[in-house]
């Protein structure tokens, strides 16, 4: 199939391009006056030279393309792209009992992790829904620095001074910290031009704090939402222009692309890396989600362990898997599923796959169905489509 062909295959199940990220949050920006009433980072100057295309992205002006989805999701995969993330919400936890809080606040068990080391964890409510899924960046027992969603910063931040007991303290740092996302496997070699670091000694979800890029000090570690290798950058806000300036210039000869926020979409959605408010919401037990192995019921109480140990004993009532159409048509979030004429669950996210070249979806459905192999329907603006149940993810690195 033809380049051509696949970008007005890929166009006209689209719609307009923007529909890629319409699921919760995300409007086309009107005015000028409008724009300027939303949040901006602060490479927004950056995203109008490049040409970027600017949504409403939960207030935030951010660009959702700049080349185009389909070659800015294609230089990630192959080459390398770069994402302006400094939406995202950072809390820094501090103190002699911000590990003891930590602990009963995820679910994940933060003993294991050593200094300069990264843990993802879901976070949840006393029923065993998630409120949220962060990373937690550990530089000592005492002091933490927590990346939580742009749209659930206020909440995070809410739920986790409730929950505070003891001597640590919260400071929300998300407007003094920008962050910026090199992902691709030539992201390596693009960074390695601008810090003395050995690059190759940053192991996976580990990270390195004042590591100086370009002369400007980063904590840079080796995470990303694309299901690539790649690194995150995050820095004084103050520097973010300048740093991204240098990083698109020693990314030059490698094909190093702006890629927005429809490309970061495709792309983890390959992966099957859940989406919060699509696959993880309050009513989304992580276990649900496929999250189990970033769920530690042993390590001692934290909030939610209850009602997940109640869950994983009676049995996990639903499942997250993944459909490949086998039909026209691209399912989209809440969409049914049906099996034998009944509903047994709904679809959290859908799109066209680019690297796969086929419509997919991720899907919650009841567990006693979920076989992959197994034809089942989906209903597309009332039309029954059939699609096939696949195990997860549709994509990964190196297979």
């Amino acid at each position: 199939m033809t380049l051509l062909l696949v970008v007005f295959l890929f166009l006209r199940n689209q719609g307009d391009s923007e529909t890629l990220l319409i699921k919760h949050g995300l409007k086309r920006l009107k005015p000028e006056l409008e724009v300027h009433s939303m949040k901006q980072t602060p490479l927004y100057q950056k995203h109008q030279e490049a040409g970027g295309r600017l949504i409403d992205f939960f207030g935030w002006s951010l660009p959702v393309q700049y080349l185009g989805i389909l070659e800015e999701h294609r230089a990630v995969r192959e080459r390398a792209g770069l994402f302006d993330v400094s939406h995202m919400g950072e809390l820094l936890v501090e103190g002699p009992d911000a590990l003891d809080n930590l602990q009963r606040l995820v679910t994940n068990d933060l003993t294991r992790a050593k200094d300069g080391q990264a843990i993802y964890s879901p976070m949840c409510t006393e029923t065993g829904g998630v409120i949220d899924d962060l990373l937690l960046y550990r530089f000592s027992q005492q002091r933490w620095l927590l990346v939580v969603n742009a749209s659930n910063t206020g909440i995070d931040e809410a739920w986790i001074r409730d929950h505070l007991s003891g001597q640590v303290s919260l400071l929300n740092q998300s407007d003094e910290i920008a962050q910026l996302a090199v992902q691709g496997p030539l992201a390596e070699q693009i960074l390695q031009q601008l810090t003395d670091t050995p690059l190759d000694s940053v192991r996976f979800f580990r990270f390195v704090n004042d590591l100086k890029l370009a002369g400007r000090p980063v904590l840079l570690s080796r995470t990303g939402y694309t299901g690539e290798d790649g690194f995150e950058c995050y820095m004084d806000a103050g520097h973010a222009a300048f740093l991204w300036d240098q990083i698109m210039d020693a990314g030059q000869s490698s094909g190093l692309t702006p890629a927005g926020l429809g490309a970061r979409d495709t792309l983890r959605f390959e992966a099957a890396l859940p989406l919060y408010g699509q696959e993880l919401t309050r009513d989304i037990s992580p276990l649900e989600a496929g999250l189990e192995r970033f769920v530690k019921l042993q390590k001692g109480p934290f909030v939610g362990r209850e009602a997940l140990q109640a869950q994983q004993e009676s049995g996990v009532p639903r499942r997250r898997i993944g459909l490949e159409m086998i039909d026209r048509g691209i399912p989209r979030a809440h969409y049914p599923v049906e099996k034998d004429g009944e509903e047994i669950g709904q679809v959290t996210s859908g799109t066209f796959a680019p690297t796969l070249g086929k419509n997919c979806a991720m899907a919650l459905l009841n567990s006693s169905v979920c076989i992959a192999g197994d034809e089942v329907s989906v209903l597309i603006r009332g039309r029954s489509t059939a699609a096939r149940l696949v195990e997860l993810p549709f994509y990964k690195r190196g297979s």
